[in-house]
């Protein structure tokens, strides 16, 4: 018996060890499945330039496609899926990161204008991927005003931030907005350096990362770096055929009556705007107006080149590095610009407008594991779709307080078309730098509707000069409420305004209840600006 006890002893000893060492083993084994399904999951690489428009690309097909203006970016879309059909919902810098950022329209984040700002808690991209797993961080052009805390890692050029020798508000070197860093050079090779310092020495490499990498270029005043000083320099630049005079294009809204407004409305390359434009900026004089305005394009579009070579240059640099280390298979590559930008189309420069030109974003997704290489699609999609969409793709729920939808099935090749079939857009800022009067429009894949109210939503900067060192002729003004309506499938390049045409009254007709009903669901319904509620209702049936 006492034999038999120590033997039972014995095999309850033994037994114990095994036990304890079987639950280890599955607690180990349920770690290592935890920590395999953590680096298995996608990295994320979203890159978005300043004003990189669709025009200025190889593979987007352009009339500067022959300049190969875009060799890698080319190649990324080629080995991926290239959107035909992107558009921001507000085509100027501040308002339009804030909708990627928050995958809300401008009304819902409050961020209209320049001014605008967006406050830690309102950071919702980098706040949802964090519950994720994911480390996150931004470098480059932040633009929104209030620190970056949602983001672990952040190093911002302030507001605009400067080409050459560029500051950077930095993480732990200080309390914002004093947290300052200078680096001396171009701004392109410094963001793209920052980067790879971070992926190299900063990230933690046992999670999945979410990088929001900005460059500030090719934004005004494509200042390029010295090396890029010969790049097309022999080189005739091609000119869009709307440069020059179009008597069918725009309206009432955007020349005036008898052509009142056409030297006041829209920043240009020629001469026709007093203060702003290119002939006058580069100092161009002709005796022949065609002549100097030819000249004054070939300047402004080689100089704005020179700013995306760069931009692409560096970019071969960045995926190389992910190549090197093993990363490129694993990473969602993302490059976009955060909005479109005129080259000249209409004699127009900046951006703002709802024309395509200036609304159209590039879009181009690079994941292997996921995106087919070399698929082109037509889906529809806004820039508050981006946020929900990348979270799906990290395997997140969409919030509910985002307006934007997520177009992950058109990634996986599972459906041809997005969610919706018109996207909307809103320009708030009346007269305000570049003299666009403030309108707002939907776009479907045939058709575009826009209207000019032509009043600012703060009435107190009314009479006002949009810029202080302007003179009084440049005041803030209402100015004449219209619309414009433009048949794509026919007429792409929107040269001809067939908003009067009989033939068209009944999709005029249809677009304006579509239009209604997107502003309603959007809480686009202008409650808190009576004054832009009464133009809309005395010209809704104009």
């Amino acid at each position: 018996m006492f034999f038999n006890s120590i033997n039972k002893g014995k095999v309850f000893n033994f037994i114990m060890p095994l036990a304890l060492l079987a639950v280890s083993a599955s607690c180990q084994t349920q770690k290592e499945v935890a920590e395999t399904e953590t680096q298995q999951k996608p990295n994320i690489l979203y890159i978005m330039s300043d004003d990189h428009t669709t025009q200025a690309f190889g593979i987007y097909g352009s009339r500067l496609a022959a300049l190969n203006p875009t060799p890698v970016l080319d190649a990324l879309g080629q080995e991926g899926m290239v959107f035909e059909q992107a558009f921001c919902n507000n085509s100027i810098c501040t308002p339009s990161r804030a909708s990627v950022m928050t995958g809300q329209y401008s009304q819902a984040n409050g961020v209209l204008d320049l001014d605008g700002h967006l406050p830690p808690e309102k950071q919702y991209l980098p706040m949802e991927m964090k519950k994720l797993g994911y480390q996150t961080a931004i470098i480059g052009k932040w633009h929104l005003v209030d620190e970056p805390a949602a983001f672990d890692y952040y190093e911002v050029l302030p507001v605009q931030g400067k080409y050459f020798n560029p500051d950077f508000r930095k993480k732990d070197e200080g309390a914002w907005p004093n947290n300052l860093v200078t680096y001396q050079g171009h701004s392109t090779d410094i963001i793209t350096d920052r980067t790879l310092d971070w992926l190299k020495n900063r990230r933690d490499k046992d999670q999945p990362f979410f990088l929001m990498h900005h460059y500030k270029a090719p934004h005004d005043d494509f200042e390029f770096a010295p090396r890029y000083a010969s790049y097309l320099e022999d080189t005739e630049i091609p000119e869009p055929a709307s440069l020059y005079g179009q008597p069918q294009f725009g309206s009432e809204a955007t020349k005036g009556k008898n052509d009142s407004l056409s030297h006041r409305i829209g920043t240009s390359v020629s001469d026709r705007h007093p203060y702003r434009s290119y002939t006058k900026q580069y100092d161009i004089k002709s005796s022949d107006q065609k002549e100097a305005t030819h000249l004054a394009y070939q300047e402004y579009l080689k100089r704005y080149l020179r700013c995306v070579k760069g931009v692409d240059d560096n970019l071969g640099r960045l995926f190389a590095y992910l190549k090197e280390n093993g990363l490129w298979e694993n990473t969602i590559i993302i490059y976009t610009g955060d909005q479109g930008f005129m080259l000249g189309e209409h004699d127009y420069m900046d951006k703002r407008w709802m024309y395509d030109e200036s609304m159209r974003m590039p879009f181009i997704v690079h994941y292997p594991g996921m995106v087919k290489p070399g698929s082109r699609t037509q889906a529809l999609i806004n820039n508050t779709d981006f946020a929900p969409t990348m979270l799906a793709m990290a395997g997140g729920q969409v919030p509910d307080y985002m307006q934007g939808n997520s177009f992950l099935p058109v990634l996986k090749g599972e459906k041809t078309e997005s969610t919706q079939t018109a996207t909307y857009y809103r320009y708030w800022m009346h007269l305000m730098h570049h003299d666009v009067p403030a309108h707002f429009g939907i776009r479907t894949k045939e058709y575009k509707l826009i209207f000019y109210y032509g009043l600012p939503s703060d009435m107190r900067v009314m009479g006002k000069p949009s810029m202080p060192w302007q003179k009084e002729s440049y005041l803030i003004e209402q100015t004449p409420a219209a619309w414009e309506f433009y048949d794509l499938s026919k007429d792409p390049e929107e040269v001809h305004n067939r908003y009067g045409d009989p033939a068209y009254q009944a999709i005029i007709a249809d677009l304006k209840t579509q239009l209604k009903e997107k502003r309603e669901a959007l809480n686009e319904t202008d409650e808190k600006y009576p004054h832009i509620q009464k133009v809309i209702a005395a010209h809704w049936d104009d």
